[in-house]
């Protein structure tokens, strides 16, 4: 029986964001160089990450607590102040692989909060990185997805930022939304654009690619917010879209008939999960293309 002649497509840009990839070799060199520590969280949302770097020392901690190398990481989402001060009561090693575009966010909410703006956070509360924008605000803020569930704003001084994973059309809506229900308590409004360029640059490069195949593969894991704001992305394109954790979830029924398949990848997926699809969908009949 004869096989289709299957292309596989890569997205123009796929997988590891800069900040992720940075945090990742930060601990590997450390690990290389001084041996253990700990994570606050996982590193990074892909569990093959952190079994890797698991077994080269790095352990997951969920609080400090539980910390017993003697370094401890903040991860790339970042954390409070608090936690910064309790790493140097505690009189443990520092590595802080906090994204920069996240520590840009959270010194703006700093900064809004000490000129006296309530801060309004356009994100997911329970997110870790919101969580720690939160913390910098000392108070002074709260984080939402809809500018329909506001917590009751008094007026005066209000400024608007992300969490940094969130599109920035989308934000924009937001902020538009929040202006038409309070702009008659607003007396001043300060909007700072704090999203992250490569998250916009992930979604478009999804959509070019859903313009050219049959179905897409949408790579990494089911608790990273990023790779799943990806695949429902890839899903409102209409074309038929798998969102996977690995190679081992392929099954042979979802390209049996297609001649051209695209793959992608969220911000924290390593390479080494793309090309494991790429091959699987290899043998299920492909060339990569």
């Amino acid at each position: 029986m004869t096989r289709n002649a299957l292309r596989i497509e890569l997205a123009r840009v796929y997988g590891f964001c800069p900040g992720v990839r940075r945090a990742v070799e930060m601990i590997e060199e450390h690990l290389a160089r001084e041996g253990r520590v700990a994570t606050l969280g996982a590193i990074v949302h892909n569990a093959r990450v952190v079994e890797t770097l698991a077994g080269k020392g790095a352990t997951v901690a969920r609080s400090l607590e539980e910390v017993e190398a003697p370094a401890v990481a903040i991860t790339a989402h970042g954390a409070g102040r608090e936690v910064y001060a309790e790493i140097e009561r505690r009189g443990l090693k520092l590595v802080d692989t906090t994204c920069p575009i996240v520590k840009r966010a959270q010194e703006v909410a700093q900064d809004l909060a000490q000129e006296g703006y309530t801060v309004l956070i356009y994100g997911e509360e329970t997110h870790p990185e919101v969580r720690g924008i939160l913390s910098w605000t000392g108070g002074k803020g709260y984080a939402t997805m809809s500018a329909a569930d506001l917590p009751q704003f008094k007026g005066g001084k209000l400024g608007i930022v992300s969490q940094t994973t969130k599109d920035q059309k989308a934000f924009w809506e937001f902020v538009r939304a929040v202006i038409a229900r309070l702009h008659r308590e607003i007396k001043d409004l300060r909007v700072v654009d704090t999203t992250c360029p490569e998250t916009g640059r992930r979604y478009r490069a999804a959509l070019e690619l859903a313009e050219r195949v049959q179905a897409i593969f949408v790579v990494g894991s089911r608790n990273s917010a990023n790779t799943r704001k990806l695949a429902e992305t890839c899903q409102r394109t209409g074309v038929p879209t798998y969102f996977i954790e690995d190679a081992r979830e392929l099954r042979p029924e979802w390209v049996r008939g297609l001649s051209r398949v695209g793959v992608t990848a969220g911000a924290s997926t390593p390479d080494e999960l793309v090309e494991e699809v790429v091959a699987r969908l290899r043998e299920l009949g492909g060339e990569n293309g």
